[in-house]
């Protein structure tokens, strides 16, 4: 039987697994957990998620929302499990982390075709149709490999996690339950501010002590994955026109902190937007100044680690293949940013590797889908390249449509029709 190396067992690698396993191709599936972990890693099992458990919205006028119905039409078994792990997020489609991983872990090892070998691996054979997906923690070993493959230089940005408390935790007298313009079904915990303790909160962040402040300087920061510390020295307006806005709720509040369900049991939620890389200490002291979170007992501290990925726009082609090769990347290293998107470029790398073994046509999705003008911006010449997630902006859109909404639902409509 034909086999397929994929390195990797995080989203993008089981999604790999999965898709390829499915159409009778052998996989062996190499993760280093659990015999070893990296710096942000904890859990045993495949695809573990790291930061915030949402997968953003499930509408389809919402780039993300579109691309996960992309994903359901071809039969991706993570967003399924997500799907049958949610949790209440209003229109978003946020997950138990711990059934998810498990979920997952329990359907990669039901399929006859996958071999999960827990190793780490820091060698690549060049001659062997293997997918990369260790994810933007890849080891020091291996990233020095992928440049030996690569010849560039590896590059480096930061993501951030947020911390989580518990509900029980939370003064429920100065907080409210509600959705933004009261759509959905209040499933946000909302922690509003007055504009003196907004200000009080505000000069405590920006002063507070970092981790790593020397290493943290040097990082070159993605945009998607900004600290709130940093984002709120960007100005004082900053986070009230960003993760703390009060705009669709009561005017009276000055700034507004939501927090999310993290688990299925409810029991446990994380402060959205709130990445960040404050020592721990720093953390409850300063997140403590919100009101409602005045006795807040924090399960989990947010962390900030490295994260890896190649310069694609140079690297790969449309199907994530590193040009001329039999390697494909996916996942965050393969330049794509966030969890639905690791997903897709797994299953795009995951047919066009077979079609590879095969020595068939490559497999490119339309222009006009969110996963196809992913592809194509990642693999498309930027000297000024950094990590995309899924987004609007990436479609080309052949109609005038002065509405925004009536422009994503025709946009949505279009990419459906593919499918």
């Amino acid at each position: 039987m034909k086999e397929i190396v994929i390195i990797g067992g995080g989203l993008a690698g089981s999604e790999a697994a999965y898709q390829i396993a499915k159409r009778g191709y052998k996989v062996k599936l190499y993760e280093m957990k659990p015999k070893k972990f990296s710096p942000a890693h904890s859990n045993k099992n495949l695809a573990e998620i790291v930061c915030s458990n949402s997968l953003k919205s499930n509408n389809i006028t919402n780039a993300c929302g579109l691309l996960k119905e992309e994903l359901r039409r071809l039969d991706s078994l993570l967003i399924r499990c997500a799907d049958e792990t949610k949790v209440p997020a209003g229109q978003a489609l946020a997950v138990d982390r711990e059934k998810f991983a498990e979920l997952v872990t329990r359907k990669i090892q039901e399929c006859e075709n996958i071999e999960i070998i827990n190793e780490e691996v820091s060698k690549i054979d060049d001659n062997q149709v293997t997918i990369i997906a260790t994810g933007p923690l890849t080891s020091d070993a291996l990233s020095e490999e992928i440049a030996r493959l690569t010849g560039k230089d590896r590059l480096f940005f930061y993501d951030a996690a947020a911390p989580i408390v518990t509900k029980e935790s939370i003064n429920m007298e100065k907080a409210f339950t509600a959705d933004r313009y009261g759509k959905g079904e209040s499933d946000y915990i909302n922690c509003p501010m007055t504009k003196e303790e907004y200000e009080a909160f505000y000069n405590e962040l920006i002063n507070a002590e970092i981790v790593n402040k020397h290493e943290f300087e040097k990082g070159n920061l993605f945009e998607g994955c900004m600290p709130i510390e940093e984002m709120a020295r960007r100005g004082s307006q900053t986070l009230t026109y960003g993760p703390l806005k009060p705009v669709g709720f009561d005017k009276k509040y000055y700034a507004v902190v939501q927090l999310r369900q993290d688990n299925k049991e409810d029991t446990m939620y994380n402060l959205v937007g709130f990445q960040t890389n404050l020592k721990f200490g720093e953390q409850a002291r300063v997140f403590k100044m919100i009101p409602a979170l005045e006795n807040a007992e924090f399960v989990k501290y947010g962390v900030m680690h490295r994260n890896t990925y190649i310069n694609s726009s140079e690297l790969l082609d449309e199907t994530y293949n590193l040009k001329g090769t039999n390697i494909y990347f996916a996942g965050q290293i393969s330049g794509v940013e966030g969890y639905v998107e690791s997903i897709a470029s797994g299953y795009v790398a995951a047919v066009n590797a077979i079609a590879k073994l095969n020595n068939e046509e490559k497999i490119t999705f339309s222009e006009e889908t969110i996963i196809g003008a992913l592809s194509k911006y990642i693999s498309t010449p930027n000297k000024d390249f950094q990590p995309m997630n899924a987004n609007f902006g990436i479609l080309n859109c052949d109609r005038k449509i002065k509405n925004k909404v009536e422009k994503y639902q025709y946009l949505a409509e279009r990419s459906l029709s593919h499918f």
